[in-house]
């Protein structure tokens, strides 16, 4: 059987660099010499003074040691991946603008820059190679535009309902149990944006886990402007709302459940249309100054702004983005 090769970032490779655990990297290789420190003819002082870099040049300096062919055939026998680019997507100098539009990616040079995905090919088989999680969290974001662009009737949730007759008697109760749903679903949006889909630093070091994030949400911050992958997808949408569902009527009489429920289902439609919008829309002055943060999230710092139809979550729990 063939031995595992996983992409690593030259930052993974500077991490290890210790007795206890020593790499290094030549010609975009990656080697774990840890094994091979105390059978060093040269001793292991002179590998771990190079611990965590490339030591291409190393070998072949007169000065230091030319090392023979057998030498580079010993090294072979402790590969463990190749580098990868892994760019790290946040930066402090981005600026956000309402009128913002990325360039179109050249699908056909982005592959050969970056090495991550081919956007030439499929991405779901792709994202089950074994990257280390810098490679993964890392990526920089790129830009496809998959469909033209439409206009979002973001109140249209609210029109429909009101063509809904309800009896006087129960209309206050209706709206209160309405209004509380709403509340409750930007509750929900912040926290399973933040803590479901930024598990970023709490995956297990898995391809496994890297692919299921991926398909949760690393493929919206690889692809923020592709307007295919915009929307959650019905299946995942169920997953996700099956459990909350069932709480509401475990806490709380049917009637008041189901008032809860639309209120919670109508805001999720409403923060849904307002994501597209943010990404591919002019919008009036509020949602201008909550496009600008949401995209701050995407190019600036994807550890804050959480909050997609308001700030309100972030400042109450410290995740505020400032522009």
């Amino acid at each position: 059987m063939s031995k595992r090769i996983r992409i690593y970032t030259e930052l993974d490779v500077a991490e290890h660099n210790s007795l206890s655990s020593c790499w290094v990297s030549r010609d975009g290789k990656v080697y774990d010499v840890t094994g091979f420190l105390a059978d060093h003819p040269g001793g292991d002082d002179l590998i771990l003074c190079h611990a965590g870099k490339d030591i291409g040049a190393v070998m072949k300096d007169p000065e230091e040691h030319v090392h023979s062919d057998s030498a580079y055939d010993m090294l072979d026998e402790f590969l463990i991946g190749r580098l990868g680019h892994g760019e790290e997507i946040v930066t402090e100098d981005w600026v956000a603008t309402e009128d913002f539009e990325p360039e179109e990616t050249d699908t056909s040079t982005d592959y050969e820059k970056n090495e991550f995905l081919d956007l030439r090919q499929p991405l779901l088989y792709q994202s089950l190679l074994d990257f280390s999680d810098l490679v993964y969290l890392r990526c920089s974001p790129v830009h496809l535009a998959a469909l033209p662009p439409f206009s979002v009737d973001i109140f249209a949730p609210y029109r429909l309902l009101s063509t809904v007759p309800i009896p006087a008697a129960s209309l206050a109760k209706t709206g209160a149990c309405f209004l509380a749903g709403n509340i409750i679903w930007t509750i929900l949006e912040y926290t399973l944006h933040r803590f479901l889909f930024h598990l970023d630093y709490y995956l297990p070091d898995h391809p496994a886990a890297f692919t299921l994030h991926f398909l949760l949400h690393g493929i919206h911050h690889y692809l923020p402007m592709d307007r295919l992958r915009l929307v959650m997808p019905p299946l995942l949408f169920v997953a996700l709302s099956y459990p909350f569902t069932q709480l509401a009527h475990f806490l709380f009489p049917p009637a008041v459940a189901n008032g809860i429920i639309a209120g919670s289902y109508t805001f999720y439609v409403l923060y849904d249309c307002m994501h597209y919008a943010l990404h591919h829309t002019r919008l009036p002055a509020y949602l201008r100054e909550m496009k600008k943060y949401h995209l701050a999230h995407h190019y600036k710092n994807y550890d804050l702004a959480f909050g997609v139809t308001s700030k309100l979550w972030d400042y109450v729990f410290n995740t505020v983005l400032v522009l």
